[in-house]
């Protein structure tokens, strides 16, 4: 009779359920654009007001308004072996695959989230650059798109950090060289008022995770040793009980010769604070 896996799960195994992760805490982070000088240099005279990337927009306000994010994942491509053994097919890997990934982000009243990626989106499909030829008028019947160069506009890295409450530990996804890919309809309608929201789709070339845990064993330590001398009082002794000048302190519950045996003689009541 075959081994049953099934076992009994005892109540110290049973506690693991009460520390699944959460789903609500997480930030995302854009790094790199400000080294884009061509595309911030078509913000700054394409838009106005213009948007200003080297502020806290792109560095904190965007991550701020980032309602709906997604942990990435990645697939392998594979190819199929039926040779090796007969009847038996076999698949080997031989690309892993990265997926694009969606973020919603709340939109402001000034409307920035909306230019930001629109203005983003039109440089990367040929927006001025300075000093070279103005592409076509929108508006007229002959208009063209000359593409950017990836390396202009591709953000060096994107970051989503999922943590818990406690920042513990956390996980750290780097995307290499992204851009976004497409932005969905916005939807509006008479009615009741609702947030407004834009889903934008990213394309990058890679992502590297990376987990971090915060130790404690170093703090825990030293703190509980401050707070073991600062829960000591000292009390005051006469200067004739310790034979000196001055009064001097020791630890309460102590004589004077236990505490000149220690070295606990003082001569401030705050010496331990």
């Amino acid at each position: 009779m075959a081994d049953s896996f099934v076992q009994k799960i005892t109540m110290s195994e049973a506690k693991l359920l009460s520390n699944i992760a959460k789903t609500n805490q997480y930030q995302v982070t854009f790094s790199g654009l400000s080294g884009k000088t061509e595309l911030m240099e078509h913000f700054a005279t394409s838009y106005n007001p213009p948007i200003d990337l080297k502020g806290k927009f792109s560095s904190l306000k965007l991550g701020i308004l980032c309602s709906d994010a997604s942990l990435p994942t990645s697939s392998f491509a594979t190819a199929e072996v039926k040779d090796n053994f007969m009847g038996i097919p076999q698949e080997f890997a031989h690309t892993r695959l990265f997926t694009d990934i969606d973020f919603t982000f709340y939109v402001d009243d000034d409307y920035e989230t909306i230019r930001f990626f629109e203005g983003w989106m039109d440089f990367i499909s040929g927006g001025n650059l300075p000093g070279e030829p103005a592409v076509q008028s929108e508006t007229g019947s002959s208009v063209y798109r000359r593409f950017n160069y990836p390396k202009r506009y591709k953000a060096d890295s994107m970051y989503i950090t999922k943590f818990e409450r406690n920042y513990g530990r956390e996980l750290n996804y780097q995307f290499i060289n992204a851009f976004p890919k497409g932005m969905t309809a916005i939807p509006v309608s008479y009615g009741g008022a609702d947030l407004l929201k834009v889903t934008v789709s990213f394309n990058y070339d890679r992502y590297i995770v990376k987990y971090n845990s915060k130790t404690t064993t170093t703090t825990t330590t030293t703190t509980s040793s401050s707070s073991s001398s600062s829960s000591t009082t000292l009390v005051p002794i006469s200067a004739g009980a310790s034979g000196g000048q001055g009064v001097q302190y020791i630890p309460q519950g102590m004589t004077y010769a236990e505490a000149a045996s220690q070295g606990k003689v003082y001569s401030s009541p705050y010496a331990l604070q």
